[in-house]
């Protein structure tokens, strides 16, 4: 898990006796440091991330709680650079047994009156982003905990993350996250608690998108407009001229001035072009002028119904850019 930003974990520190310096955390035992690494090298599973932690509780708190269950090769909370807890702590174990058993035990344990999250270490930055097997849940009634979630949702399988978003005085937010082992359980858990019932709310349960990919997708769904609202046209300017002067961005549909009934200009005009990239060219190139104000139109299809749908969309300008 990543530290907080602007902070970068450092070697934790064993609470000292006054007045002796500090030294850094060690494991039960110094000839147990190199079996334990050999370990975690042989079995990757055996480390467990232990997150929502108070900021008092230290490495003897951590060590007196996990080694009921099985010894501990190593613990280690993170802190930044003026030694102060982050949060949240790695346990290390000699294999993944004992840490699996330590989580399932010790999950949403009180520690200092604050129930802690275990979930099992993952340092591959690619398996945490990529949203793989993540369910979001949102409409969550402000009762239900981390432990309430993880309750629900780990009947369906192996579970790498679980929490519910709070607000910093520790007031659900509604909605949370789960992370499955496997796509195929996400889908499972989706399948058939979406629409549930919990806590007498509807919940909604879905796949997690990624912000980016959201955006992405945003993006491809907006309307591509090709049409460009042009005002403070000079009386004398006619279709022509109005053709010729945007012309030099790109190839025009068509180009009008729109007139009163004697046949006098508005002062104002519509320029549909054939792409949207053009009519965005001709609307940043154009706003430059100090005669002409421009904005690109939706709908571009109705502007050519009625005079009074062609009045209504003259008054639009997204711009809201006034030329003197």
């Amino acid at each position: 898990m990543a530290a907080a930003s602007g902070t970068a974990p450092t070697t934790a520190m064993v609470d000292q006796a006054p007045n002796q310096p500090a030294v850094p955390a060690v494991t039960q035992v110094a000839a147990a440091a190199a079996p334990a690494v050999e370990a975690l090298q042989t079995h990757p599973n055996s480390s467990l991330y232990v997150g929502d932690l108070d900021k008092s509780v230290n490495e003897a708190h951590l060590l007196d709680l996990f080694n009921q269950v099985a010894p501990v090769q190593t613990v280690r909370v993170c802190r930044d650079l003026t030694h102060r807890s982050l949060g949240y702590a790695y346990v290390n174990f000699a294999n993944p047994n004992d840490a699996m058993r330590a989580m399932d035990t010790l999950n949403y344990t009180p520690i200092k009156d604050r129930p802690i999250r275990i979930m099992r270490s993952n340092r591959d930055p690619s398996t945490r982003l990529s949203g793989k097997g993540n369910v979001f849940i949102k409409n969550l009634d402000v009762s239900i905990d981390n432990k309430d979630l993880y309750d629900t949702f780990s009947t369906f399988g192996t579970i790498l993350s679980c929490k519910v978003e709070m607000t910093l005085s520790g007031r659900s937010r509604g909605y949370g996250f789960v992370q499955f082992e496997k796509e195929e359980t996400a889908q499972a858990a989706i399948e058939k608690l979406n629409g549930m019932l919990l806590n007498d709310k509807k919940v909604f349960v879905g796949l997690f998108v990624r912000r980016q990919d959201r955006t992405q997708s945003e993006n491809r769904a907006l309307p591509r407009f090709t049409n460009v609202y042009v005002k403070n046209l000079p009386k004398e300017i006619d279709d022509g001229e109005l053709k010729k002067t945007f012309g030099k961005y790109g190839d025009i549909s068509s180009a009008v001035v729109m007139k009163d009934e004697s046949g006098s200009s508005k002062c104002f005009g519509f320029v549909n072009y054939e792409k949207s990239e053009d009519a965005a060219v001709a609307v940043e190139k154009m706003n430059d002028d100090d005669h002409v104000a421009c904005s690109l139109l939706g709908f571009a299809e109705s502007l050519w119904l009625t005079p009074r749908a062609r009045c209504w969309f003259s008054f639009i300008c997204l711009s809201h850019r006034r030329v003197m």
